[in-house]
């Protein structure tokens, strides 16, 4: 039998309540990046020097690469300082910038809009999902990190409201406003909610000393495991980018649809999906540790496992119905896959680099994002069919699920070593 859990591996309800407080922020946060997308058709009829497909991919993309280039430094900020205060931060400008894109009136406004995005943003994955690490140091962890998830998830779906807001009477500026000043609200309320609230001391033995960059980059880079992880978190993401930043372009043009009702269907479904996804896969990777320490590692490859066939169909649909049940069992699978990724870099790294090791992880994995976007808007141009980006990520998952299965965890309290 496995060793028990003891009750010190359990959390309390400042834990639960930790991860309660941060869901309308991982909300606001993919709400407010996914907009841009569903707007696609306003936004261009109204800043008319944009032009181009390949133009407008090359306008996220520059979300992308800031946020990339500036995720590890966010991490590290996080590990060094306060993690409440770096969320909280980030929250508060971030909101102001979404509320500031509503303001912009030529391309290159819009440009630097979505860097200082970037900017504000980058400090926010990476700081949340240590901070609940350091809450949830158990069997509950991956739970934790899955409901988390599941704002990102709503919010992702509801950034199909931007293609409704864009064609009402409001006009695409107006939902920039709107939930630009919500975000900017929650900034205060969460300052109120997290104050006073400290996770327990660390239970494994490892130190929690402030490192220097130097240090922090030999401590991460040293473990080859993080290397195998650092592939594992980018290549499935190829396909999350070219869902969410494209398929509503694809599925407005394949099925002629409104932008509105194609922004919902490249994101509503999968979203919805991938919220019971999240908690049915954190759940089983959780139990799945009772028996062996590799049990976030067979969650996630099983995620992924999931996400080929559903590409395979999504890229030959010859309905819109079809195309739906692919993003149903591409969300399934993204779920299984996004529930435990921080929790497996706990398994391989120590309590004061994971912020900056998720850092690391979004670097690489949003800079390949950021390329196929461009990449992407290219083929759009060219009429390059759908198939084609399809087969090419569900190439990339299938290398990733060799390459997860090769990590070797560290031992996690409570959990069987195997």
């Amino acid at each position: 039998m496995s060793p028990p859990v003891t009750a010190s591996l359990r959390p309390s309800a400042s834990a639960w309540a930790v991860v309660a407080l941060l869901w309308p922020v991982a909300l606001l946060n993919y709400l407010d990046r996914q907009m841009v997308a569903t707007m696609k058709q306003s936004i261009m009829a109204d800043l008319t020097d944009i032009g181009s497909d390949q133009r407008f991919g090359l306008l996220m993309s520059v979300f992308m690469w800031v946020y990339a280039v500036l995720s590890p430094v966010g991490g590290y900020v996080a590990d060094r300082s306060n993690k409440r205060y770096t969320v909280i931060a980030s929250l508060a400008v971030w909101s102001f910038v979404t509320w500031l894109t509503g303001q912009v009136h030529t391309f290159d406004q819009m440009v630097w809009a979505r860097a200082l995005m970037g900017v504000s943003e980058a400090f926010y994955m990476p700081a949340a999902l240590a901070l609940i690490a350091d809450f949830h140091q158990g069997p509950t962890r991956s739970r934790a990190i899955g409901l988390h998830q599941t704002g990102i998830y709503a919010g992702q779906a509801l950034g199909g409201l931007g293609g409704v807001i864009a064609d009402s009477s409001h006009g695409w500026r107006s939902g920039f406003a709107w939930f630009g000043l919500a975000g900017i609200a929650y900034a205060v309320v969460l300052a109120f909610g997290l104050r006073g609230r400290t996770p327990p001391a660390p239970l494994v033995n490892v130190t929690t000393r402030r490192i220097g960059v130097l240090t922090a980059l030999a401590g991460l880079f040293s473990v080859g495991s993080f290397f195998l992880l650092l592939l594992h978190f980018t290549l499935p993401s190829l396909s999350a980018w070219m869902i969410r930043n494209w398929l509503p372009t694809y599925l407005a043009e394949i099925f002629h649809l409104k932008q509105g009702l194609a922004g919902f269907s490249a994101t509503l479904w999968v979203m919805l999906a991938s919220l019971p996804g999240a908690l049915i896969g954190g759940a089983l990777a959780d139990r799945w540790m009772r028996s062996t320490s590799r049990g976030r590692i067979y969650a996630s490859a099983l995620g992924v496992a999931l996400l080929i066939p559903a590409l395979f169909g999504l890229g030959y649909a010859p309905t819109l119905g079809i195309a739906i049940a692919a993003l149903i069992l591409f969300g399934i699978g993204w779920g299984f896959y996004d529930a435990n990724n921080m929790p497996i870099l706990c398994q391989i790294i120590p309590p004061n680099l994971r912020a900056t090791g998720y850092g690391f992880l979004n670097l690489v994995s949003i800079s390949a994002g950021a390329g196929i976007t461009w990449w992407l808007g290219a083929l759009r141009d060219a009429h390059t069919p759908i198939w084609v980006p399809c087969l090419g990520t569900a190439a990339a998952a299938a290398i990733s699920i060799v390459l997860v299965l090769l990590i070797r965890p560290q031992p996690t309290p409570g959990t069987r070593v195997s």
